[in-house]
């Protein structure tokens, strides 16, 4: 067979049948129905043994659009005598024989959970998505109604962290910022990151009364920074028991904690143990590094901080 493309002058005068139309389409939208979890329940039970699809959804099966039209459907459920429970599925099923789509009871076998969805693909047979699980026990007037409903949900956008940031998110949508790297995700309250990574940061500065002698570290992964605090010397005069002290570290706004400060051990030239605060952005202090509790040091004295420090961060 030689190469060809649809639809075009050159393939059978623009005329695309439906194979082929699903062969195009079925990737133009997810499987599902239009809208999100926080929307009605597509089928609801009704009286007795039936079930009702509610008015206005739309939905895309395999490409093919389906709407439940104006006023509600209703599904008769088979009647259960078999001494078992019963599980049937509400389904959209596409039926290639006369390329439709519509709602359909899919019922199941009593004491053999819930049935298979049928997903054929090719020109022939049928395609169903879920709509809803219902429960049917033996010699029930009524039934239960697990919904199940698939959204076809949202692209990945591509935006910025600013300028191009739409106004409007929809829930579940996905976005990722070409400025920060950032993958983020609308949750119908506010975009919460699920992925970045800052990479290595250092975090020296420059004191008079202390030395670097390795270099701090930050990195900021998917909401987590993790802190790697180097190696200081004493540099100016010895430093009384009592007396607090900063370290040449500053912690860059977007990495610090919101409102928690973070507590460091380390050991300290003597065979000694002190104690380092990283004081969160609600401090005064916001972003500084202090040496705390210890003993004495005499000038010359070595900071040797335990590594691995680790918080949390909005983002």
């Amino acid at each position: 067979m030689a190469q060809d493309s649809w639809p075009s002058p050159a393939h059978n005068s623009r005329q695309v049948t439906d194979p082929e139309y699903e062969r195009i389409a079925a990737l133009f939208s997810g499987d599902g129905v239009y809208g999100d979890p926080t929307d009605t329940a597509v089928v609801s039970a009704g009286v007795g043994l039936n079930v009702n699809v509610r008015a206005n959804v739309f939905a895309s099966v395999r490409g093919h659009a389906w709407t439940s039209g104006t006023t509600t459907v209703t599904l008769p459920i088979t009647a259960n005598a078999s001494g078992q429970t019963r599980v049937d599925r509400i389904v959209l099923r596409l039926d290639r024989s006369t390329w439709t789509v519509r709602a359909r009871v899919k019922e199941g076998t009593p004491g053999a959970g819930v049935p298979t969805l049928t997903q054929q693909t090719g020109d022939t047979g049928v395609y169903e998505i879920l709509l809803a699980n219902v429960t049917v026990l033996n010699g029930a007037a009524a039934v239960t109604v697990a919904r199940g409903e698939r959204y076809v949900g949202t692209r990945v956008r591509v935006t910025t962290s600013t300028a191009l940031t739409d106004p409007n998110p929809l829930l579940g949508e996905v976005r990722y910022e070409t400025d920060t790297g950032r993958l983020r995700l609308y949750d119908g309250t506010a975009l919460r990151t699920i992925f970045e990574d800052s990479g290595v940061i250092g975090v020296n500065s420059s004191l008079s009364a202390w030395s670097n002698e390795v270099e701090s570290v930050v990195q900021l992964r998917n909401g987590v920074v993790t802190l790697r605090l180097g190696s200081f010397k004493r540099l100016s005069g010895a430093l009384a028991a009592t007396d607090e002290s900063r370290l040449p570290v500053t912690i860059p706004a977007a990495y610090r904690h919101p409102t928690r400060d973070i507590y460091v051990l380390a050991y300290l030239t003597g065979a000694a143990i002190g104690r380092l605060i990283v004081y969160s952005k609600a401090s005064d202090r916001a972003g500084q590094v202090w040496l705390t509790n210890k003993p004495a040091l005499a000038k010359d004295s070595y900071v040797l901080p335990e590594s691995g420090q680790s918080w949390t961060v909005d983002s």
